[in-house]
């Protein structure tokens, strides 16, 4: 069964106070945030049920999913922006977003507008009638309902957390990509990096092509693998990728899949392994999916995902943001950081969500920082300031450079105060709340 806005609007079922298709969308992700009395409700039971209702269990004529602990963002940018080289038509969904919801719903890289999330929140909340669902729940629905109303040729879906119990998981997909599998949401996945490798896992389907871009994942995956009849396709096992310069080829799988590739407009030396799993996915799916080596190079030139080791000025001053928020991808920004002509310390703007590992995290990237500005979040799961304080101390921070801050507003005009460049990191909300409070005071010039 499939709904039409012109349907919700002629039945009389939703909730209570709900808001509806003349509500602006921050009235509808204000709602949707107190709907659910939990953050995160694992399980596909609900939403499967509503995508069924909906007609959007299968979004698209082609699926690709990609799972990961880090540069899964990164993967999806990269994939988007080499299939619409090509001339598909491609809708991403991706979280969490940086400044604007829009960001996690996108058409061909641009985002949707407000009144095509409300109109798909509409009719979600027509459907779901007594099924309770979770702000991430809606959200996958919305972005897999904009796709098959746009009638795209292939979406490409990024888990939220874990893989077998995300929502991102109700559909099918045709193909799968994982990308560097580490400790992350202890609470939700636990600290085995063992099995939130099979839970990541869980996105793969029987007799369908997947890739893993991670050059060390736990053996589980690939037991997973064979287990459920998964022809799995790994780096350092089954291909490889060789730098020359400022190109790159990929090997094995019969040979060359593609030679003379341009280096990620991405920063970060990362970002080839994350490409490398990309471009053999692209190979294994050219039967269903051609895409040429014009528009694989294309792509990989023209690539943008913001918050990722982000450089900009303000006021003068360099600001480098970038999303690290576990102990592998601090350790990408600092090895980053490491190659940087400019050896200059930064005045770090941190914080840090209470489930992270993140004492390894404050130790990876303790060399390159003189000074430490921390502010509370003030969001569910934020570190206390009593906390983060305790946590600098812990990690070797002296007590002279830790300044406390109040609000994201008072560590920002903080942070424009100190000499030399500044660095924000820790997590996606602290660099989204640092851009609020950054455009807020129209600080960012470039």
């Amino acid at each position: 069964m499939s709904f039409s806005v012109a349907q919700s609007e002629s039945m009389n079922s939703f909730s209570q106070g709900s808001p509806g298709r003349d509500s602006s969308l921050n009235t509808w992700i204000d709602w949707l945030l107190a709907l659910h009395a939990q953050e995160v409700d694992l399980g596909l039971e609900r939403v499967s049920l509503i995508a069924k209702r909906l007609g959007i269990d299968k979004p698209a004529p082609f699926v690709i999913s990609v799972a990961g602990t880090n540069g899964k963002g990164s993967s999806v940018a990269m994939l988007s922006a080499i299939l619409d080289a090509q001339g598909y038509r491609v809708g991403t969904y991706t979280s969490p977003h940086i400044l604007r919801f829009n960001e996690r719903i996108q058409l061909n890289g641009q985002m949707v507008e407000d009144q095509q999330i409300v109109d798909a929140f509409t009719l979600i909340e027509e459907a779901r009638a007594e099924v309770k669902l979770t702000y991430f729940e809606f959200s996958t629905l919305a972005a897999l309902l904009i796709f098959k109303n746009s009638r795209v040729d292939v979406a490409v879906l990024e888990v939220g957390l874990g893989g077998r119990l995300d929502a991102v998981n109700l559909v099918d997909a045709d193909a799968a990509l994982i990308t560097a599998i580490d400790v992350d949401h202890v609470d939700w996945l636990g600290d085995d990096r063992s099995v939130i490798a099979t839970e990541k896992a869980g996105i793969m389907r029987s007799q369908r092509p997947a890739v893993c871009s991670d050059p060390q994942p736990p053996q589980s995956l690939y037991d997973y693998a064979q287990t459920n009849r998964i022809p799995l396709i790994g780096l350092g096992r089954d291909y490889n990728f060789s730098q020359t310069g400022q190109a790159w080829s990929v090997s094995g799988l019969n040979g060359q899949a593609c030679s003379d590739l341009p280096v990620p407009a991405l920063k970060g030396q990362f970002q080839i392994q994350n490409a490398s799993g990309v471009v053999v996915l692209l190979s294994m799916i050219r039967n269903e999916l051609p895409v040429e080596c014009e528009s694989i190079q294309k792509g990989l030139s023209q690539v943008r995902h913001p918050g990722r080791l982000q450089t900009f000025d303000v006021d003068g001053q360099n600001w480098l943001v970038d999303v690290a928020h576990n102990p592998q991808s601090s350790q990408a920004l600092a090895d980053y950081l490491s190659g940087l002509e400019n050896k200059s310390k930064f005045t770090a703007l941190f914080s840090v969500l209470n489930d992270k590992d993140s004492l390894p995290m404050v130790k990876i990237l303790s060399p390159w920082v003189e000074r430490w500005v921390i502010t509370d979040l003030a969001i569910p799961r934020s570190t206390s300031l009593t906390d983060l304080h305790e946590l600098l101390l812990k990690a070797g921070v002296a007590e002279d450079s830790i300044m406390q801050m109040e609000t994201m507003d008072d560590a920002v005009e903080l942070a424009c105060e100190q000499y030399g460049p500044v660095l924000v990191w820790g997590s996606f909300f602290t660099v989204s709340q640092a851009f609020q409070a950054l455009e807020t005071t129209k600080r960012i010039t470039g």
